[in-house]
């Protein structure tokens, strides 16, 4: 089964969870009546909080979520793969020892793989935190409130292996090649990419882990002036390993794209240009 429909949704998700939720399950139905055996959500799908002290009166841990109860059944009652972008959620003890111990006040930013049965099949927690001052003044610290992930994840799909990942992660090429090493043939990069740096660095940057990986690249984005004041870029993408851009939804607040995806393409890349093969570890003399 080398081939299925790919669907990206894109949002603007706003301050209430409740509005946030319906309105992902509304485009998650109307992408699988249209033929999609696969969904993908942005990053922070359920909530886009106004501050800290917003997010943690309205987080709570991963059992007790339920936006993600929700999206589990209806991962079920749709029949589809749902690449559930990411939530903010509580660590619990079942969470590494480190991770509880140390951040019992943050959160983690936690993308996570759920099959058409409800149950969820992988979760991946954000490695690298945004923490930036952009040159219009738009501030960034993630670390203030999220702890960050200590592992790469791959979650087997019926069609082959996903590298899971999420927004700031893009600009870690390492990151890639390791889930590419791993087996990986799809990559997913769910975020909320801000406008500035979208409009100089989003396209090439995905375009380059979909090419130098043989990979291919699913990037659901959030888009549009949100509840909180951020302004997010939007242009989810479907690229194929050639770097080819298969989709894109524009800035729109609110679409969803789809393309037909056949995992031969990869294995046609990676015979024609054998980088994962050729691939030498580095030594280093110091002149």
């Amino acid at each position: 089964m080398p081939a299925f429909n790919v669907a990206l949704i894109q949002i603007c998700s706003g301050c209430s969870q409740e509005e946030n939720v319906a309105s992902v399950a509304r485009l998650v139905r109307h992408a699988a009546a249209d033929g999609a055996d696969m969904v993908c959500t942005p990053e922070t799908s359920a909530l886009m909080a106004r501050n800290r002290e917003e997010m943690f009166a309205n987080i709570v841990t991963e059992e007790q979520d339920a936006a993600l109860a929700a999206w589990r059944n209806l991962a079920q009652e749709t029949g589809v793969w749902l690449l559930l972008g990411s939530l903010c959620v509580l660590p619990t003890l079942h969470d590494s020892a480190q991770l509880w111990e140390t951040s019992p006040r943050k959160a983690v930013n936690r993308s996570f793989v759920i099959a058409p049965d409800g149950d969820i099949k992988a979760r991946y927690d954000k490695l690298h935190l945004f923490d930036v001052d952009l040159p219009d003044g738009e501030r960034h610290r993630e670390s203030e409130s999220y702890q960050a992930g200590d592992a790469a994840v791959t979650a087997q799909l019926p069609w082959g292996m996903l590298g899971m990942s999420i927004c700031y992660d893009l600009r870690f090429p390492a990151l890639y090649r390791e889930l590419a090493r791993r087996g990986a043939v799809f990559l997913s990069v769910p975020a909320a990419f801000t406008h500035q740096t979208g409009a100089a660095h989003w396209h090439v940057l995905l375009r380059a882990r979909a090419i130098e990986n043989a990979c291919y690249v699913f990037a659901p984005a959030q888009a549009g002036r949100h509840e909180n004041g951020r302004h997010t870029y939007g242009h989810s993408l479907i690229i194929d390993p050639w770097g080819r851009i298969l989709a894109d939804a524009g800035e729109a607040p609110e679409r969803v794209i789809t393309a037909r995806v056949d995992t031969r393409e990869a294995d046609r890349m990676r015979s024609g240009i054998p980088v994962l093969k050729h691939e030498k570890p580095l030594g280093f003399l110091q002149g």
